[in-house]
């Protein structure tokens, strides 16, 4: 049996998530909580769930095209001022 186990509770029911640790013979119960965090973070999956808490209405056209042309020219900017 895993030592420590992902579940996010949510209004519809439990999440579980796959991350999961197993404790060696040799390591602390703090190491352990540590190592779980660090895999946590590393999953990115508390990201997830805390963008879905709200609903994000749809981008428009227009606005989608807009965002586009800025990606583009911030790209093309962050291009020219490499220094290698």
């Amino acid at each position: 049996m895993p030592l420590l186990y992902l579940i996010i509770r949510k209004k519809g029911g439990d999440i579980h998530m796959k991350v999961t640790i197993w404790k060696n013979d040799n390591e602390s119960n703090e190491r352990a909580i540590t190592r779980f965090n660090k895999k946590v973070q590393g999953s990115r999956k508390i990201i997830k769930i805390r963008s879905d808490r709200y609903h994000k209405k749809d981008a428009t056209k227009r606005y989608a095209r807009a965002a586009a042309i800025m990606r583009d020219h911030h790209r093309a900017r962050k291009e020219k001022t490499k220094f290698y």
